[in-house]
């Protein structure tokens, strides 16, 4: 009896140390992949309603591919406002930085009274060093981003480049293909131009433009895929046949980077969620969640098999203030699932692919197009309106008998609104908490709870190894020119608005244009490892520090 109790205290601690050893392995496992998944605009409110769509449509499926993960919430916010748009919030998660309305990964100009963390007016402009840009450079990891928008909006941008207007695509787009990026794949092949493109071919990479098949059998590991002239189609909308799904994209894409030893960092949008809120199009912003769930299944399923990547899902903030139930349905919270969800089932159209096919319809074909594709038959009221509408060309109405400045987007968008029961509060970006997801491969370490926006950057910063590293970089790689080049002569002058600095030493001449990675020297080509910026505001190149190396050495 005395042997058989020693026996099972020495398994008893054989197995405390197999357990704590194990738990050991857990906390220090090293996070070989890091896998972002940002869905644009994504109220807490949009995820309840995708859910119980799918549920009501189909009822064995009770839970999305993000419900086992969830597990706390992000505060998001600009710099200086509560409520943020894409462009500052997305550089937040990417350099850990808050910036202003229209900031790309770039350091805000400082406001003593309204910043919500301090900010340094010195620094004002400063291109940010962001995570994905950091992966390459630091840990030579390959790179992806996968999203719906076209390839040089706000969150795309966030991550591979920098520029105090989000809109400037023309700084925006050259940045990110001299970027470095293995896989790109998302809309905008109407907006790559042909310096991009062929400094992309000159690089070795597979590029396609509207080409799903190529895209599906490209065996390469460095590729950009672009559909649709801008933005890709709401998912509801999306031919097969033309656009992959962004859960097809997801999946290639971690396939591709996935071949790296040293592993890969992944940015994956659902972008257009975030316009469907904005139009207030219920049945496109569940379409397109529920596509960007199955991406991030993809996401999940791959994570769990590999064991060394840490999966995020996070939205960069919300929209639209969308709710189920609304006071204009009354007794709406006695509601059934079918009084609730029956009608935006039967729509089979976004609003905006809705709009496009009612203005190719004649006026006595209005009604039955609207029932068809809806399942509402309009009111003698309701039609009048889409005549009366201002843009609508075929109407039989006189343009007299038109309501001046009317659209027929926002007239379809309110009759569809009044036959379902969900509330909307605005069609612009709101302010509270969203969502977090995360798988973590080291359990002790998982982000739970609620965190700030800048608190996730360095959640990640610490999983990519990166902690205080971050700022080292950004100013190894985006220094001033005035101060790489203090003692040296130079200028900067600009031609058909080309703006070039040019730095002279003796018989050497450095040559530098901004939104690429390449420069002159004596008039041959070089190529750095990040991209140079430059800002017309202050008048200043920002670029890495060892380009006055170049000059030192001819010096000798």
């Amino acid at each position: 009896m005395k042997n058989e109790c020693k026996m099972m205290k020495r398994l008893s601690s054989v197995l405390f140390l197999i357990l704590f050893a194990t738990s050991l392995i857990a906390q220090n496992k090293e996070i070989k992949n890091v896998i972002l998944l940002i869905p644009d605009g994504t109220s807490l409110a949009s995820v309840s309603t995708a859910r119980w769509f799918q549920r009501y449509v189909n009822p064995e499926m009770i839970n999305l591919n993000i419900d086992p993960y969830i597990c706390g919430t992000i505060l998001t916010y600009s710099s200086d406002a509560p409520i943020g748009d894409s462009a500052p919030t997305t550089s937040c998660y990417m350099t850990g930085y808050p910036s202003l309305a229209g900031y790309v990964s770039t350091y805000p100009v400082a406001d003593s009274i309204n910043d919500i963390v301090p900010m340094n007016p010195e620094k004002a402009y400063q291109p940010l060093m962001t995570l994905l840009e950091a992966a390459r450079i630091v840990k030579n990891k390959s790179t992806g981003l996968v999203f719906t928008c076209e390839f040089p909006h706000a969150t795309p941008a966030d991550c591979s480049a920098h520029s105090y207007k989000r809109g400037k695509y023309e700084w925006i787009a050259p940045q990110m293909a001299h970027n470095q990026i293995d896989v790109v794949i998302g809309g905008g092949a109407g907006i790559i131009n042909d310096e991009c493109k062929q400094f992309l071919k000159n690089e070795g990479y597979g590029l396609f433009l509207n080409d799903v098949n190529a895209f599906r059998n490209y065996p390469g590991d460095k590729m950009w895929a672009l559909f649709a002239d801008k933005d890709m189609s709401f998912d509801i909308d999306r031919n097969p046949e033309q656009e992959p799904s962004l859960a097809e994209m997801t999946k290639v894409a971690i396939d591709k980077l996935s071949r790296n030893k040293n592993g890969f960092f992944l940015m994956v949008e659902g972008s257009k969620i975030d316009w469907a809120a904005h139009a207030n199009d219920a049945r496109a912003i569940i379409s397109d969640m529920l596509a960007f769930d199955e991406a991030c299944g993809e996401a999940f399923r791959f994570a769990e098999k590999d064991g060394e990547t840490l999966v995020i899902v996070v939205p960069d903030h919300g929209n639209s203030g969308i709710s189920i139930g609304s006071n204009k349905c009354p007794g709406y919270s006695t509601l059934t699932k079918d009084q609730l969800f029956g009608q935006v089932a039967k729509f089979k159209t976004s609003v905006d692919a809705l709009i496009q096919i009612l203005h190719d319809t004649k006026p006595a074909d209005l009604q039955q197009t609207v029932l068809d594709l809806t399942g509402i038959a309009l009111t003698n009221e309701e039609y009048t309106q889409l005549l009366q509408s201002a843009d609508y060309n075929l109407s039989s109405l006189s343009d007299e008998e038109r309501m001046k400045g009317s659209k027929l987007t926002k007239i379809v968008a309110k009759i569809l609104d009044k036959y379902t029961c969900f509330g909307f509060t605005t069609s612009g970006h709101t302010g509270e908490e969203v969502f977090l997801a995360v798988y973590d491969p080291r359990p002790d370490q998982r982000l739970t709870g609620f965190h700030t926006n800048i608190e996730l950057n360095h959640y990640m910063r610490n999983a990519m190894d990166l902690e205080n590293r971050l700022e080292p970089l950004t100013d190894e790689y985006f220094a001033k020119h005035t101060d790489v080049f203090k003692g040296y002569t130079y200028t900067i002058d600009t031609l058909n608005n080309n703006t070039a600095l040019k730095v002279k030493n003796k018989k050497t001449t450095l040559e530098v244009q901004p939104n690429t990675n390449i420069v002159k020297l004596n008039g041959k080509d070089l190529k750095l490892n990040s991209v140079v910026v430059y800002v017309d505001k202050n008048n200043t190149f920002y670029l890495p520090k060892t380009l006055k190396e170049l000059l030192e050495v001819k010096k000798k």
